[in-house]
């Protein structure tokens, strides 16, 4: 079966099985490693990605499902000028222990912070309850999803608007 799915700003067409994962996609026919494989149940969360800004466990979602579909991996977090906020975030908040549930955590809040950019904790806490961390204990993933809406709502302060730069 033909697939033709945008990751990442980058067209891919494909020709795969009917049964063939998302997840099993991007790490094993694209080698974008950096969204894991954990439980294959859709119980960890390891394996979230952004399906057109939404995110849903890749290892629930056939490659079939996302043709025609943009999808965004923890490899298109970073953007022109650096890191994104949230990677920022969870580096300055301790908030990757061990890192494995780390890029599927980062897309939630990046999905989180696209819809919300002031969450609240209780808000933060209900976006990730779908993923499973064992390291953290998850305050510092909170910590890491504040401080990159603190920062991103002062870069986006700081910065002219585009009206601004265009001479109006």
């Amino acid at each position: 079966m033909q697939v033709s799915i945008n990751v990442n700003g980058t067209d891919y067409n494909a020709e795969v099985e009917p049964r063939h994962l998302l997840v099993r996609f991007l790490r094993e026919d694209l080698r974008l490693t950096g969204t894991h494989w954990g439980c294959d149940t859709s119980n960890c969360g390891t394996c979230v990605v952004l399906l057109d800004g939404e995110p849903v466990k890749s290892c629930t979602v056939l490659a079939a499902m996302a043709s025609g579909h943009s999808v965004r991996t923890v490899e298109g977090l970073e953007g022109p000028d650096g890191l994104d906020p949230v990677q920022q975030g969870f580096m300055e908040e301790h908030g990757l222990q061990c890192g494995f549930c780390t890029p599927g955590m980062m897309l939630t809040a990046r999905a989180l912070l696209d819809r919300n950019h002031d969450p609240s904790e209780e808000q933060i806490r209900e976006a990730i309850s779908g993923q499973l961390c064992r390291c953290t204990g998850y305050l510092n993933i909170v910590r890491a999803v504040r401080w990159a809406a603190e920062h991103q709502a002062r870069a986006q302060t700081e910065s002219p608007s585009q009206s601004e730069t265009a001479g109006v």
